[in-house]
């Protein structure tokens, strides 16, 4: 099997959570959504940002502590922080450029970017010691079935 499409199939094999969050977030982002039915309170859309990037790196950090022998702490800064904050910036500029009824909030970048980094604390003290619990039953699961 080709090189890309072997490494295309095992990211969707490691990610899929982070996957079909991605294209959650893509929806919600680019969709006309009416706010007229939404509770007015003031800034809900900073705190929806918020915990839609801590709640998304969340799913990141967990995914690759499950799917990796070791920690790579490069490819975690890059792919749990760097590349939703990016992702992020990207969002808000089609908002601006691809809709009629969007634009672009550098406020929602800024709590996407907050919630980013909050997971990443999350990622280092919470979510690290689950993971390895969760790994270590999975392995005691499967060495029970053998």
């Amino acid at each position: 099997m080709n090189e890309f499409y072997r490494r295309v199939r095992n990211t969707f094999k490691r990610y899929p959570l982070s996957l079909t969050t991605i294209g959650v977030i893509l929806y919600l982002s680019l969709a006309h959504i009416s706010s007229e039915k939404l509770p007015k309170v003031t800034n809900l859309d900073k705190i929806a940002h918020f915990c839609m990037y801590a709640g998304f790196c969340s799913i990141l950090w967990f995914e690759y502590y499950t799917t990796h022998k070791a920690t790579n702490i490069r490819n975690l800064i890059w792919g749990a922080i760097i590349a939703p904050i990016t992702f992020s910036a990207a969002i808000e500029i089609a908002q601006s450029t691809l809709t009629k009824y969007r634009g672009a909030d550098w406020y929602d970048l800024l709590f996407n970017t907050l919630g980013a980094l909050f997971a990443a604390l999350l990622g280092v003290f919470v979510i690290k010691p689950m993971a390895a619990k969760y790994k270590l039953k999975k392995m005691q699961k499967k060495a029970g079935n053998a």
